[in-house]
């Protein structure tokens, strides 16, 4: 059949259409694009889960492997601490640890408030 078509065995293989479909996983992209738009903190394991849940036969490597094909990054919401009550009653004195004075502290350990 390749003598017939003028064309080697590899070409032949190499572009069997049958062999390798045009479009893959098309299905299995749409349902992990509505889970990450749904569950935007939701990562590759909370997605694999998902998708377990609804019936698809997944593995976890391969729904990374399409998050980051299809830049689905994770949100990560992260609280702010705050670690400082600036609303106080009390005085509020000066660092005079900054400020170059002549007693300016040029050692280590040697300015204690």
């Amino acid at each position: 059949m390749t003598t017939l078509a003028g064309v080697s065995r590899a070409t032949f293989y190499r572009f069997d259409a049958e062999r390798t479909p045009a479009v893959k996983d098309v299905d299995l992209r749409d349902a992990i694009q509505r889970i990450a738009l749904q569950f935007p903190a939701y990562g590759r394991p909370r997605i694999a889960a998902e998708l377990k849940r609804q019936g698809w036969k997944v593995n976890h490597k391969r729904v990374g492997r399409i998050l980051r094909e299809d830049n689905l990054l994770c949100l990560r919401k992260r609280k702010f601490q705050a670690t400082t009550d600036s609303r106080h009653g009390f005085q509020v004195y000066p660092n005079v640890s900054v400020r170059p004075t002549p007693w300016f502290p040029n050692l280590p350990d040697s300015v204690f408030v």
